[in-house]
């Protein structure tokens, strides 16, 4: 079944030329090749060689298609090989992207190394960007994000022990970092540490900053990739030991990596919802595809049976609220109003329902629900996933009801139409 995608009223030409010309390359290009594209990677390295050249050959070609199309790096400004599209514009087209798993790594958009570019491009010196953002929009490099540590809960980058010291020219870092996605196949990495500098009171002013780390240095000793839902992984448990990197690999001036992150983090939990929504809309097509189908009892449709009409409402229903939230946050952001509250109930409530619709279409199609002949056992791994990647939903939750509570006490109710 392909993806049914119609212009938008509300939305102007340009963003919906843009959404039906990546459901085109979708439809005609990405959806009949899936298992020849990606079927192989259950295999791992025991996958035979001549199906490892056939899909990739497969992604080149559809890369040049992508890009011969205008819709190459989304995400980045035309100045730097991308489409220089808005916040907005990117998120209508990365639904439509989501519908495919991995479609995205064909339009030059893969998590990290499309968080690392755009970092690289608001806080990279010119230097930088020909070091090692170029390369890494065209394709000649990978990246990877070195935060969280095992040692210490994520959700609280206060608790971050990874240290970095000036010793003359050169930054010393020393810490202990695992979940570094991309981490094998990274030739650097972009690594939050812990630094120093001196306050108006004469003592030191601990900050974050991040500094790029080529993967070759040394001192760089990559322990494992972590297992993740008892499959090998590229999430690699990294220590760095007196690595030693010039003063000119940090990003931004020091003391400004929370910042930077908070502008990763808060944007790329609107696109993980925005890719959850075409993942659902997958899953959703899947599942009513499989109950007009499938005969029961003598002959009798699934879709005769008041359980699966009800799978179908629940779903619709979960799907349209988990979109409409989340545009509404992106509309937000885009605007310069505040969006705290609304990032933090998208990153709770989408996960959610993202699990809730998969989970039905699972159901429905019983063992074929958890087969690696159809995406829904992926995406059910990912919905899990997400509720505690980018901040445990726990800890939403308390923001969600502290920034309520806050306007409360202040005199004010709350106001849900802004």
């Amino acid at each position: 079944m392909t993806m049914n995608v119609r212009p938008v009223p509300a939305l102007d030409a340009e963003v919906n030329d843009i959404r039906l010309a990546t459901a085109e390359i979708v439809n005609d290009d990405i959806l009949p090749a899936e298992d020849k594209l990606w079927g192989w990677m259950a295999q791992g390295a025991k996958a035979p060689k001549a199906v490892v050249d056939e899909a990739r050959e497969l992604r080149h070609g559809i890369q040049n298609k992508v890009k011969d199309s205008g819709l190459w790096a989304p995400h980045l400004p035309r100045e730097f090989g991308g489409m220089g599209l808005t916040f907005m514009q990117h998120a209508f087209m990365n639904e439509v992207l989501a519908y495919s798993p991995g479609a995205a790594s064909l339009f030059g958009v893969v998590a990290p190394n499309s968080g690392n570019q755009k970092i690289l491009v608001k806080y990279g010196t010119p230097e930088q960007h020909d070091k090692w953002l170029k390369p890494l929009t065209e394709g000649r490099m990978q990246s990877a994000f070195s935060m969280t540590e095992p040692h210490n809960p994520g959700s609280d980058p206060r608790s971050l022990t990874t240290r970095a010291e000036l010793d003359g020219d050169e930054w010393v870092i020393n810490g202990h970092k695992w979940f570094t996605s991309n981490g094998h196949a990274a030739d650097f990495y972009i690594v939050m540490c812990r630094t120093s500098e001196p306050d108006e009171s004469g003592g030191r002013n601990e900050k974050m900053t991040q500094i790029i780390v080529p993967k070759d240095t040394p001192g760089v000793n990559i322990v494992r990739g972590v297992p993740v839902w008892g499959r090998g992984s590229s999430h690699c448990e990294i220590v760095y030991d007196n690595v030693r990197v010039p003063r000119e690999n940090q990003l931004g001036r020091t003391g400004t990596g929370h910042a930077a992150a908070q502008d990763r983090l808060g944007a790329g939990r609107v696109y993980h919802c925005m890719n959850s929504i075409g993942a659902m809309w997958r899953a959703f097509d899947l599942m009513v595809e499989r109950i007009m189908s499938r005969e029961v009892h003598g002959g009798e449709k699934l879709e005769e049976k008041q359980f699966m009409q009800g799978f179908i409402a629940d779903s619709y229903m979960d799907i349209q609220s988990a979109r409409l939230m989340t545009i509404h946050c992106a509309e937000k952001m885009e605007s310069g109003a505040d969006p705290r509250t609304d990032i933090s109930a998208i990153k709770v409530f989408v996960p959610l329902a993202y699990h809730r619709v998969v989970d039905r279409a699972i159901q429905v199609w019983g063992a074929a629900g958890v087969s690696g002949d159809l995406p829904l056992a992926g995406m059910y791994q990912g919905a899990r996933t997400l509720r505690i990647a980018d901040g445990p939903d726990e800890v939403h939750r308390i923001l969600i009801a502290k920034n309520v509570l806050r306007r409360y006490h202040a005199g004010e109710s709350w106001d849900f139409g802004n």
